[in-house]
């Protein structure tokens, strides 16, 4: 299966290949300021199976923490992926960008302890009250 990610402007395209793993869903307070919105869906990518097929120039990166850096489009501001120094070769790749009807479903939620006051979790997934560290894609 091969997927196509697109960012709000069209700048950036990328290619994805292989099945998905299960999106994570992301309540910390910086995933939620990175969004606008009361959560990140992501989906962890071996780094190796994400091909940039246009707009490499588009694409900015900023380092949130030590180790862990969000890239975006500098154009349009969609946030595009994270990477993490200690995940090395993965990229959890933001959901909403796929253009393609996705088979993979939320698997999890994490950071559960630092969400939105105002969002009520009500879907029956697992919670994690810090992060959590899935298997490798």
């Amino acid at each position: 299966m091969t997927y196509t990610a697109r960012c709000l402007c069209g700048g950036i395209s990328l290619r994805l290949e292989g099945e998905l793993a299960p999106i994570q869903i992301c309540h910390c307070s910086q995933c939620r300021q990175a969004q606008g919105g009361a959560f990140a869906a992501n989906i962890p990518v071996d780094a190796s199976k994400v091909h940039v097929d246009s707009g490499t120039e588009l694409m900015s990166e900023y380092e949130a923490t030590p180790g862990k850096k969000r890239v975006f489009c500098r154009r349009c501001g969609s946030p595009i992926y994270s990477a993490r120094e200690n995940l090395p070769g993965v990229l959890r790749i933001r959901a909403g960008l796929i253009t393609e009807p996705l088979a993979a479903r939320p698997g999890f939620h994490m950071h559960v302890a630092s969400k939105a006051n105002w969002y009520e979790i009500h879907d029956g997934l697992p919670q994690h009250s810090q992060g959590h560290v899935p298997p490798s894609p």
